[in-house]
């Protein structure tokens, strides 16, 4: 019985580490690696800055990019000359971007087997079309807040998953702000 009583205020407790980690870090670089439903994988180098900045650089001969810039999420084909933007609040890595995002109304627990895992599921009630994400941390002494991110699982409305795992994580570096820039690709108009 008393652990079925604990598990309300674990799950609180919980939550509330992911929140502090979330605010205690400013930047964070990684390397990832990134799989999709049919298990292709491509690898990559993350760039994150709070709030709203993040970039997905992936590996060479890939010529995608994805990056935020603290208003929009723009996914750039180089191969195609395509490029698409929304807004970051339409994306679950809102939640991630966004240090001040109220965890406790968009994010629940997920319980795990492993007491070392924190696994918390993000997603807009309002807006299930913007998908769900599921965050991983691993407790870590010394690392902001007691945690490091391990990567995160994103779903999208048509149940499309993505996996995303992270390593060589480093907090609290300088990140240039210019990362975040990226090159047009589409071929300019003439006027």
């Amino acid at each position: 019985m008393a652990s079925a009583a604990s598990a309300p205020a674990q799950q609180s407790n919980d939550l509330s580490q992911v929140v502090g980690h979330m605010q205690a870090v400013s930047t964070m670089n990684a390397t990832f690696t990134q799989t999709d439903r049919n298990g292709q994988s491509l690898t990559g180098k993350l760039l994150l800055k709070r709030p709203g900045h993040v970039r997905f650089e992936y590996q060479k001969g890939v010529p995608l990019l994805i990056v935020a810039d603290g208003k929009a999420l723009t996914m750039v084909d180089y191969e195609v000359k395509q490029v698409q933007r929304w807004p970051i609040r339409n994306s679950p890595l809102a939640a991630l971007l966004d240090p001040g995002k109220d965890l406790s109304r968009f994010g629940k627990r997920v319980a795990t087997s492993n007491p070392n895992v924190i696994s918390v599921e993000v997603r807009d009630p309002k807006r299930p079309e913007y998908g769900t994400m599921t965050m991983i941390f691993t407790k870590q002494a010394g690392a902001p807040g007691g945690l490091t991110l391990n990567g995160w699982v994103a779903l999208d409305s048509k149940n499309n998953r993505t996996t995303v795992r992270l390593g060589n994580v480093k907090f609290n570096q300088p990140i240039a702000q210019s990362s975040f820039s990226w090159r047009d690709p589409r071929p300019r108009r003439k006027s």
